[in-house]
């Protein structure tokens, strides 16, 4: 996409700092658009692409784009919900992975009945407001910013609703989980409804690209003709597999996209079955 001087720009958000933001950046540059290299720039022009960047708080990004600010943006699918902007998550882009839960001092806590009344620290309210009403749970919450597990030790509160990785800064505080998941999130394109601003549909479809790109590799191999249905069976590709025939009768070449968690195993199916010459290559793009 290469923009003229009278099309409208499209209007980016990406997270200024944070977990999300160096991620973003990555996967952007992937799919073939600049990016700041000082981080106290706060907008970038890609004019030969047709996108304007604009460096902003994760947590502002939603907003901004659900008032129609701006057209697009990325941030977490928490702080989406969290900000109650009228915007909508619109693809998952596989990176940013957090779980929420309820923790609280080890043993004293089981389930979610035991939530009713209690004081919950946290600092995403609107997320835990929504899920406590709609089991009809009643409970206090309160905002804090920052790391909210000395807020018991310290009175504030009882319980607190926090992003959960390892567990290990939990286990130094004393808590323990408790309860089921109350949010899956990851890094997500969202936008607001209604029609798709220019430069929309190829933005996403590059973003797609990337995706796809690090999820599969292409897989060549020589096999005997007589095991090509055998092959193909393991490496069926997005469409279909490529076939040539080569110069050695009775064999051809294979050529297959194939998923990059399991290419190994893969790998060793088909030398079972009479391949040679197996390989292995990285995509850096592609559009399906």
């Amino acid at each position: 996409m290469t923009a003229t001087p009278t099309d409208p720009l499209l209007r980016v958000a990406v997270p200024n700092k944070g977990s999300l933001s160096q991620s973003a950046s990555e996967m952007l540059r992937e799919s073939g658009y600049r990016q700041r290299h000082d981080s106290k720039e706060l907008t970038l022009l890609d004019a030969e692409n047709g996108v304007e960047f604009f460096y902003l708080r994760p947590r502002d990004i939603a907003l901004y784009v659900g008032e129609g600010t701006l057209d697009v943006g990325i941030t977490g699918r928490d702080l989406l919900l969290d900000s109650g902007a009228k915007a909508d998550e619109v693809m998952e882009l596989g990176f940013g992975g957090s779980r929420f839960h309820f923790a609280g001092p080890a043993g004293r806590y089981a389930g979610l009945d035991d939530l009713a009344g209690k004081r919950i620290a946290t600092s995403y309210t609107g997320i835990v407001r929504d899920f406590l009403q709609q089991r009809g749970i009643d409970a206090s919450v309160t905002r804090l910013d920052g790391a909210v597990e000395t807020s018991i030790q310290l009175g504030v509160a009882d319980v607190i609703a926090d992003v959960v990785e390892t567990g290990s800064t939990l286990k130094a505080a004393g808590l323990a989980t408790f309860g089921e998941v109350i949010l899956d999130s990851e890094a997500v394109l969202v936008t607001r409804g209604g029609e798709a601003p220019a430069g929309f549909e190829v933005f996403c479809r590059r973003l797609e690209g990337v995706l796809v790109a690090r999820t599969y590799v292409m897989m060549d191999y020589d096999i005997p003709s007589s095991r090509v249905s055998q092959a193909v069976g393991l490496t069926p590709g997005i469409e279909s597999p490529t076939v040539s025939p080569l110069h050695r009768e009775g064999w051809v070449a294979v050529r297959a996209m194939v998923p990059r968690n399991g290419s190994q195993r893969l790998m060793d199916e088909l030398y079972e079955i009479g391949a040679r010459g197996i390989l292995l290559t990285d995509i850096h793009a592609c559009r399906l």
